[in-house]
């Protein structure tokens, strides 16, 4: 157990370090400063768990027991709150008194080890009730959401270990806990990695939902019918899907919409999300060309389409019809 721990306690370090690279400062959170620096904060303080854990684990140094250790745990929760509140509820907002979610940090200096180390583990479970809750209200959101609850679930049951192992740290052996604790975080971390690999979309997709789900409706003036007859007839008859670099707000300003009208508009009436209504409408124009132009290559047909480069056009495609585009034009051509 303790080499499986090891293993996966190294790749959670080095994997936090390529999120913290690719994913924190990236355009997505060029208006989410809330969001990127707690995220910073997340990242760093697991990468510190884990060292601390890797240490421990190999009997060079005994950090664990150290109250500084303890102020990291108490950092954990609020950062992963704070970093999750504007993908799951739409909010980047963060008021001065907001610094109260830090202060039982404080608490390390003052408290016994031990109590420390409890009053932690219960404290994220606390964050851990808001999270399902967040969790479950986008569950009524759209009949095609399985896929992200799925993978929002599984990291909330791998968090929810964490937070059993915590609490029953009195009752199990230290070694043994720490072993455990380490590879929570490294499967969630792993987890994660292969969402993003399978599922790039998904932050978008959750983002989208999160506005719909908490938002004012923005459509009471709009004639949603006749918008959604132009937006048909944009990428029916004027093949908007072509352009590779589209996105809401050039289709929003096309039909005289604000991007949140538009979003809406696709979500409440289509039940999707703009990114996988644009990724439909390119694989459907795919569709026709396999068939139509059977001596064209694949991936002639998937830039034609629309899509920026081979594997995102390979991705949707299996996404959205089940199987591959050489595939799909021999079943046809057949």
């Amino acid at each position: 157990m303790q080499q499986i721990a090891l293993l996966l306690t190294g790749f959670s370090i080095f994997y936090a370090l390529v999120l913290i690279i690719s994913q924190l400062f990236c355009s997505e959170y060029k208006d989410k400063h809330v969001a990127r620096w707690m995220g910073l904060g997340l990242f760093v303080s697991l990468i510190t768990l884990q060292v601390s854990h890797f240490y421990y684990l190999t009997n060079s140094h005994d950090f664990i027991h150290s109250r500084f250790y303890i102020a990291i745990l108490f950092i954990v929760a609020p950062c992963f709150y704070f970093y999750a509140k504007p993908l799951l509820k739409d909010d980047d907002n963060f008021p001065l008194y907001n610094i109260f979610h830090f202060a039982p940090a404080f608490l390390a200096l003052l408290i016994p080890y031990n109590m420390g180390f409890l009053l932690a583990f219960i404290i994220g479970s606390a964050y851990l009730i808001w999270l399902a809750k967040a969790i479950y209200a986008l569950r009524k959101f759209r009949s095609n959401f399985q896929t992200e609850l799925i993978a929002l679930s599984t990291v909330f049951i791998i968090a929810v270990l964490v937070a059993v192992f915590g609490l029953a740290m009195p009752l199990i052996n230290e070694q043994l806990f720490f072993n455990l604790y380490s590879m929570a975080i490294g499967l969630a971390f792993f987890f994660i990695a292969l969402i993003i690999s399978f599922k790039p979309q998904l932050q978008d997709n959750v983002i989208e939902a999160a506005k719909e789900t908490y938002a004012v409706s923005t459509l009471t003036s709009i004639d949603c019918k006749q918008k959604l007859i132009d937006l048909d007839r944009l990428m029916s008859q004027q093949q908007l899907y072509q352009e590779n670099n589209l996105d809401l707000h050039t289709v929003a300003s096309l039909l005289d919409l604000s991007t949140h009208q538009l979003s809406e508009l696709i979500n409440t009436s289509l039940g999707k999300s703009f990114s996988r209504y644009l990724r439909e409408q390119r694989i459907t124009s795919a569709q026709s060309a396999l068939v139509e132009q059977p001596k064209a290559s694949v991936l002639s047909i998937g830039l034609e389409s629309g899509f920026s480069s081979q594997s995102n056009f390979y991705e949707a495609f299996k996404e959205i019809s089940g199987t591959t585009p050489a595939k799909y034009r021999k079943l046809n051509l057949k």
